[in-house]
């Protein structure tokens, strides 16, 4: 049985927790989940609940037939704590995302538990 941190991290989102990495050793937040700091070299890492708050580093539109569930977001976000990861903005359409854009914790996906979504800053 696998018990490293991607299993950790997957695990999380299972029980509907998104969380991230921190280092003990020099305070560094990291994602994705690694099982020693990348700044430091210490595995004094623990596991935290991000404040959900994250800027839109970049984005695209992935095109798709409707009866394929229809276009789609992709965007690059960083966290205000550092870590920058893959995702999708919800709750506004595809083609409206900008990059700069102030963005929240959302949910995370009920069927895979395996993605983490975003939405627009304030559209809670």
């Amino acid at each position: 049985m696998d018990t490293g941190p991607q299993t950790k991290y997957f695990s999380l989102l299972a029980d509907g927790h998104f969380q991230i990495q921190g280092c003990e050793s020099c305070g560094a937040c990291i994602f994705y989940p690694r099982v020693i700091c990348p700044y430091c070299g210490s595995d004094r890492l623990y596991w935290f609940k991000p404040e959900g708050s994250a800027t839109v580093y970049s984005t695209t539109v992935v095109r798709r037939d409707r009866e394929k569930g229809g276009d789609y977001n992709v965007a690059l976000v960083d966290l205000v704590e550092g870590p920058r990861m893959m995702t999708s903005i919800k709750g506004i359409e595809p083609d409206q995302v900008k990059i700069g854009m102030k963005v929240e914790f959302h949910s995370i996906d009920t069927e895979t538990h395996d993605a983490v979504y975003f939405q627009p800053a304030g559209n809670a």
